[in-house]
């Protein structure tokens, strides 16, 4: 299958300074990457989609390039990430499946092979659809100041015959975390999950 069609990216950097809380010196960064692509399976039932995925990797790792450099440009100062996919209404939620290896393991590979799995949601919708991709700690899901959520959407995507991919990631935990679990300094590295 040929490489992605892509239509046009968009790239949100939000600087967070506060919740309602005391304002912080250094604001939490939040940003996304969304892709409009076309989706090649739009409009029919195909059996045999998972070979998409392959094609979508160099997309996916420009992708998580281009967010690190938006984000600053320092791998090492991004602390949490996620990933998401909205379908037009002329494919299915399948097609946003497709995302899931080449736009986590993009995100792993260029932040230096980070340990959990890279959290998802997708779904189907018209030109505007909003999506919260989840966000997690880049080395342990169960950081829980890192639970966290970002809102990517595109006025005029998708439209029927098209996909928006998305990537999130964030330069810390939540502004004012403060209901316990695991903290990112006690992460062990062992299983990404503590």
């Amino acid at each position: 299958m040929p490489e992605a069609k892509i239509r046009k990216f968009s790239t949100v950097i939000e600087e967070i300074f506060h919740e309602g809380g005391k304002p912080v010196a250094t604001p939490l960064k939040r940003g996304t990457i969304l892709a409009v692509i076309e989706n090649p399976y739009a409009g029919a039932y195909h059996e045999d989609i998972a070979g998409f995925m392959k094609d979508l990797e160099p997309l996916g790792l420009t992708m998580a390039m281009q967010l690190i450099e938006a984000l600053g440009g320092d791998k090492g100062a991004i602390q949490g990430y996620g990933k998401g996919a909205i379908v037009g209404q002329a494919g299915e939620l399948e097609h946003g499946a497709l995302w899931h290896v080449p736009g986590g393991y993009a995100m792993r590979e260029a932040l230096g092979d980070a340990k959990a799995i890279v959290p998802s949601t997708k779904k189907v919708g018209g030109p505007g659809t909003r999506l919260d991709v989840p966000v997690t700690h880049i080395n342990a899901s169960y950081v829980r100041s890192h639970f966290d959520a970002m809102e990517v959407g595109i006025p005029d995507a998708p439209r029927a015959n098209e996909i928006v991919l998305a990537l999130v990631m964030t330069t810390g935990s939540r502004i004012h975390a403060r209901v316990g679990g695991l903290k990112a300094d006690e992460i062990k590295g062992e299983d990404g999950l503590r």
